[in-house]
């Protein structure tokens, strides 16, 4: 039986070779990188995933082979058999693992041609993504986005590796399952065999792996797609990928430690880096009150400072009016940089607008002076508390935003990172890692003007708020939830679960949902709680944003082998795309209107 390789097998990869192999015959095969002609001599660059070889065409060895070479052209693919050779010592490449030597080929085999790529296959494109997306099998042969994937493909079998070692089971959950409230759209799946009814795609496996816990398997877990019908962004996808995990007769110290250990794990396999454990942590309330955010970067100052105390009865009364109707007024102190220009405040004054801020108030300390538009409105000893307070010193810019809570810390929290990317105060090169735990059970939707889960509807309250708050001051009480951030972003968050029925419908009556509602949406997980359910609890990872950060990448697509835009489409292969009427009819659907 013969094949198209004929009697060729490989004997080595394209990175492989040293000086140690002079002499010995060997067969490479891959892609041509480059190709040159040099006085009759043809040299090409042969390439496959590993890294590249020079291979030589001299006619003194094989003028067959090298007869042949002439045709060849870049992206071409080749089989090759040949000596390895040293190379001369004024053609050296120290750049190149295999620099210091080059096959002299005796044998070509061309097992397929190539037109020329859209783009050169090289990290240094000048393609849009839009190109690079359409021909991404192009695309994925650039050495740095081959190198993306493979370390994506590192990190998940460490991931497999470390938890298989502490006990934990790869239990696969459905794919078409039901439809129940996770935070945003679910994608639904007609069924062909149950006309009129739906599948929905899971934004998780959460009530899966509840369900596993209290089947008794103790330890989960699964590399596992999960599918949300939402806006998308640079770090978002319609379909990603989750670390998902659930443990039982646990707490949240046990969580973060098995947590924590996971990562100092995909760390050092992909990264070599050791990663400094236990992590600090620190709690919803703090995070915002200094951070603005919920997800905070740790790895630079410019903390919020609040003054709504010293400004609630100030002449200036866009500062006291917002805080006599209940808002507050912070600031933030950019040290030395009174050498802003009012171009850049106004640009500033932008950016905080993205969050709803309807301004930004700005003070410039001088020696003896403040220049401001603000600062006639305040009295001496306003001043010397806000010096105080704000450490406000020559050369200082400090910004001051007023509004509702949320829109104050957010736009400040937001305008933090921008003066910390802007002001050179971020190291790239230093991973900082922090707990943010004890987030409020519930948040008000004005909007809909009922209590919405921060988390999600199986999140457990913290135990000293379940009697007195739940019910009857619900903004107060504080979840069981945890989140991991690193470097500003929120790799991974869980939560202790409810574990009881009583509990369980306590919360859903909070948000809404009636029992009969309930029992339609829940009834599965409701009559199990009712079989013995141990405490348990759990946490996700977000994959494809873990490897963006460990590959030091701007956009998850960077690090997903074939990557929908922020459209939701591929143009790889043009999904989605309009169905046949016959699949249509055999689905019981009609498509009343498809805008273009």
């Amino acid at each position: 039986m013969t094949d198209s390789l004929g009697k060729m097998r490989r004997t080595h990869n394209c990175e492989e070779l040293r000086e140690t192999d002079v002499g010995k015959e060997v067969v490479l095969m891959g892609w041509v990188q480059k190709r040159r002609d040099h006085g009759g001599v043809v040299f090409i660059d042969l390439r496959d995933r590993k890294g590249i070889t020079q291979i030589v065409f001299n006619p003194s060895v094989s003028e067959k082979a090298h007869d042949k070479a002439q045709t060849i052209r870049g992206e071409y693919v080749l089989g090759v058999r040949g000596k390895v050779s040293k190379r001369p010592d004024d053609m050296l490449n120290p750049k190149m693992a295999t620099g210091s030597v080059e096959i002299m080929v005796d044998e070509l085999k061309i097992f397929s041609k190539a037109e020329t790529p859209v783009f050169q296959i090289e990290d240094r494109v000048e393609a849009s993504e839009t190109i690079r997306l359409k021909y991404r099998h192009l695309d994925l042969r650039r050495p740095g986005l081959m190198k993306n994937i493979i370390a994506r493909h590192t990190a998940s079998m460490a991931v497999r590796d470390y938890l298989n070692d502490n006990g934990f089971l790869d239990i696969e959950t459905p794919f078409l399952t039901k439809s129940t409230p996770e935070g945003a759209r679910d994608y639904l799946v007609p069924s062909r065999v149950n006309h009129g009814k739906f599948y929905a795609l899971p934004q998780s496996p959460q009530l899966f792996k509840q369900l596993l816990m209290i089947s008794g398997f103790d330890r989960y877990y699964q590399i596992v797609k999960c599918f949300r019908d939402e806006d998308l962004r640079a770090d978002r996808q319609p379909e990603f990928t989750q670390i998902d995990m659930e443990l039982s007769f646990v707490g949240e110290d046990d969580i973060m430690e098995i947590a924590e250990g996971l990562i100092k794990e995909v760390f050092k396999k992909v990264r070599d880096i050791d990663i400094k454990s236990p992590f600090n942590r620190i709690t919803y309330d703090e995070a915002i009150t200094r951070f603005g955010l919920d997800k905070p970067d740790m790895r630079f100052g410019l903390e919020l400072c609040d003054i709504s105390d010293i400004v609630k009865d100030a002449g200036f009364k866009v500062f006291s009016s917002v805080v006599k109707k209940g808002g507050i007024v912070k600031a933030i102190n950019a040290k030395g940089c009174t050498n802003f220009t009012r171009k850049q405040i106004d640009d500033l004054t932008e950016f905080v607008s993205v969050y709803r801020a309807k301004g930004l108030a700005w003070i410039k300390v001088k020696e003896d002076s403040w220049q401001s538009p603000i600062a006639k409105f305040f009295t001496d000893e306003e001043k010397q508390k806000l010096k105080e307070r704000i450490d406000m010193e020559p050369g200082d810019l400090v910004f001051f935003v007023a509004d509702t809570p949320k829109i104050t810390n957010e736009a400040l929290g937001q305008l933090r990172n921008e003066l910390g990317k802007q002001l050179g105060l971020i190291d790239d090169n230093t991973y900082e890692f922090v707990w943010v735990t004890r987030f409020p059970m519930f948040e008000y939707d004005e909007t809909e003007k009922r209590f919405q889960a921060l988390h999600h509807p199986f999140t457990a309250p913290v135990e000293e708020d379940m009697d007195e708050k739940l019910e009857n001051d619900p903004l107060s009480v504080k979840s069981r939830a945890y989140d991991m951030v690193l470097n500003g972003m929120e790799i991974g968050g869980g939560s202790i679960r409810i574990h009881t029925r009583d509990l369980q419908e306590r919360v859903l009556k909070l948000l809404g949902i009636t029992k009969e509602d309930a029992e339609e949406k829940f009834g599965f997980l409701l009559n199990a709680l009712d079989s013995g359910a141990p405490p348990h609890g759990g946490i996700a990872f977000g994959l494809d944003r873990l490897v963006m950060l460990l590959c030091r990448e701007d956009s998850i697509r960077n690090v997903i082998a074939f990557p929908k835009t922020q459209k939701a489409t591929c143009l790889l292969t043009d999904a989605p795309s309009i169905p046949s009427s016959d699949q249509l009819q055999e689905l019981s659907i009609r498509v009343s209107r498809i805008e273009e």
